[in-house]
This record gives structure tokens, C-alpha cells and sequence, in this order.
């Protein structure tokens, strides 16, 4: 016996797929060659987390409060690597139907720039004629496998893809796994491995002014949704605040110039925690973000920095008692295995 699951992505477009008796959601989307969000497949993270909004299923005990929570379960939100139909299901993906279509992917490449930005931030650039076929989302991230052993590690792209060559901003982790590659015996031409794209935080169309929150090289991201917007321009005033801890973890900023040049809309700013800094601002995002910047909620905001940071942006909104129309966040942490 087989149900049919109708999915309804972000951007208008619906997909439907049959899901045998027994088997999750998830697996058969993948089965069928619809790439929804996953990461973990064990009710562990979250990622795969959709809305049902028609029909019966089972999501069983097998998955934990941070994934799902009993008031998300009860309001109709489901994990997708969880769940199993018990009739014809209507369910809304919150991502596009362009980051679902095509399975992951493998690609080979081979470095074409590694450079050492400041202490802490590397930038690598990889080049292959097989990446010249790599589609994905500003925002999205690869598993880039580390050479000369069997582990991969996520990163974010920090460009669009241009004549096969794609560039990562890496942080610099002592004794971490790619960080003593990079910076011990990586050099051009070496060969390196990625799989992907991969995640649900993207540069969605630009409906209303934008606040970007970006902590060290969650940069990243942000770096490559601006390469997009200067293409494609916006009428909408765009913001980003930049964090670091130090000073020589600031990096990019002459590109940040550029975009700053490029986009009528767009402004920055970058703050530094340290209160030795010498930078003209010191303190953390959360306090340089002004009233105008949240545009008394009219205000998609994205967020990409480790989870100390998504946290404490969070409770600052709370606080001000404003709800955006849309918060989207990313958080890292650094592997030092």
C-alpha cells in the first residue's frame, strides 16, 4: 500500500512522490530524487523539520525535544526522516524546489588558491571542470573531504561559482583536522573532494530591507548572497553587521567595500569584542543593531555565527519586542578533531 505525499515548496512549486507503507517521508522523497532538507536521519537535529498540513501519519518516540518539541508535534510540525503516512499527506517544505531537485552530488577538483587571511581565517578556492556543473543557493555548504584521511567538514560557500572555481572562507583551528592541512602541505593543485550542496539557509527573494548578522567566518555565506544581489540589484535596503572577537579576525573588508560600492542599498558595519581592539566599534552585534534595522519587524533577518551568538540575537529581539517576518539563522561550531 502506497500514499501520495504532495510537497509544497517556499516557492510556489508542488512535487508529489508515493511513499510505501512503513517507510519515512524522508527516504522516499529520496528514493524518488526530491533532495528535502536532512542531515542527521535519527530525530537528532532538526533540519529535516516541515509542516503538515493535511492527512495522517505516526512520527513515533524515536527523536528528542531539541529536534521537535510537544508544542511543534501538536501545532502539525513533523520530522520528515520520522515520519511515516498513514493516508495521503500534504506537507510544506520551508525551503525552495531548487534546493530539492537534484540529488547530492560528488564532485572532484583540485585547489587553485589557498591563502592565509590572518590568524584565524583561511581562504580556499577549489577548481575543477566537473564544478563548472555545481549548482546551489547562496547561503548553502558542502562536505569538503579532508585529504589524506576519510573525514569531511562543512563549509559554507563564500562565492557563486564562476568558470568551475568556488572559494570557502575556513576558520584556522589549532591542531583541527583541515586547518593543519591547509596550513601545513596544501598547496595548487592538489586534489580535494566535496559533496553537496547541502542546507537551508539561502538567500530567499528580497521582498523587504534585509539585516545580515554574520560572527567570524560565517561571513561566508553572506559574502556569496552579495555577489548574488549585486547581479541581480534590490530595491530594499540591506545591513550587515560584521563580528569578531579580535582585530585580526576581521578579514574581507575591502570586499565588503566593493559590495558596499556595487549595491545602492547595501551598508555595513563590523565590530570587534575585544575591548583592547583598536577598531572604531567594540561590543558584539547585538549591540549595533539599531531600531531602524529591524524596521519595527517589517524585516527578514538572516544570522550565521556559532550558537552562543544565535542565541543571544535571538533573546535581542525578543527583548525588543519586535517579531520579524522572517528570522533564518545557520549556526557552526569549529572541529578540532
Amino acid at each position: 500500500m502506497t500514499h501520495s505525499i504532495a510537497f509544497n515548496f517556499e516557492d510556489g512549486v508542488t512535487r508529489f512522490i508515493d511513499a510505501n507503507a512503513g517507510e519515512t517521508v524522508a527516504d522516499a522523497a529520496y528514493r524518488q530524487g526530491i533532495n528535502i532538507p536532512l542531515d542527521c536521519r535519527d530525530g537528532a537535529c532538526g533540519t529535516c523539520k516541515c509542516f503538515a498540513e493535511a492527512g495522517r501519519y505516526d512520527l513515533g518516540e524515536d527523536y528528542i525535544e531539541d529536534a521537535l518539541s510537544a508544542d511543534e508535534a501538536q501545532q502539525g510540525f513533523v520530522l520528515t526522516c520520522q515520519m511515516r503516512a498513514q493516508s495521503d499527506c500534504v506537507v510544506r517544505v520551508p525551503v525552495s524546489s531548487d534546493v530539492c531537485r537534484t540529488r547530492q552530488a560528488s564532485y572532484d577538483a583540485t585547489i587553485s588558491a589557498v591563502r592565509q587571511l590572518s590568524d584565524s581565517t583561511i581562504a580556499l578556492s577549489i577548481k575543477g571542470e566537473a564544478l563548472s556543473k555545481l549548482a546551489f543557493l547562496p547561503g548553502q555548504y558542502v562536505n569538503l573531504g579532508v585529504p589524506g584521511s576519510e573525514q569531511t567538514r562543512a563549509y559554507s560557500f563564500s562565492s557563486l561559482q564562476r568558470d568551475g572555481e568556488v572559494s570557502f572562507l575556513i576558520r584556522n583551528v589549532p591542531g583541527g583536522l583541515m586547518s593543519s592541512f591547509l596550513t601545513g602541505m596544501a598547496k595548487a593543485g592538489d586534489s580535494m573532494s566535496l559533496a553537496g550542496p547541502l542546507g537551508s539557509f539561502y538567500l530567499r527573494d528580497i521582498r523587504r530591507p534585509l539585516l545580515l548578522l554574520a560572527g567570524g567566518t560565517g561571513l561566508a555565506p553572506f559574502t556569496a548572497m552579495l555577489e548574488r544581489i549585486a547581479e541581480q540589484g534590490s530595491e530594499h535596503p540591506l545591513h550587515l553587521i560584521y563580528g569578531v572577537t579580535n582585530d585580526f579576525d576581521l578579514v574581507e573588508l575591502d570586499r565588503l567595500e566593493v559590495f558596499a560600492a556595487r549595491i545602492p542599498n547595501f551598508s555595513f558595519s563590523a565590530c570587534v569584542a575585544n575591548p583592547d581592539s583598536r577598531h572604531p566599534l567594540k561590543g558584539y552585534v547585538t549591540q549595533h543593531i539599531e531600531p531602524r534595522h529591524l524596521n519595527d519587524g517589517d524585516v527578514d533577518v538572516y544570522l550565521c555565527g556559532p550558537p552562543p551568538m544565535v542565541e543571544a540575537v535571538s533573546q535581542f529581539i525578543r527583548e525588543q519586542g519586535i517579531a520579524p517576518v522572517n528570522f533564518y539563522y545557520e549556526k557552526f561550531a569549529a572541529s578540532a578533531a
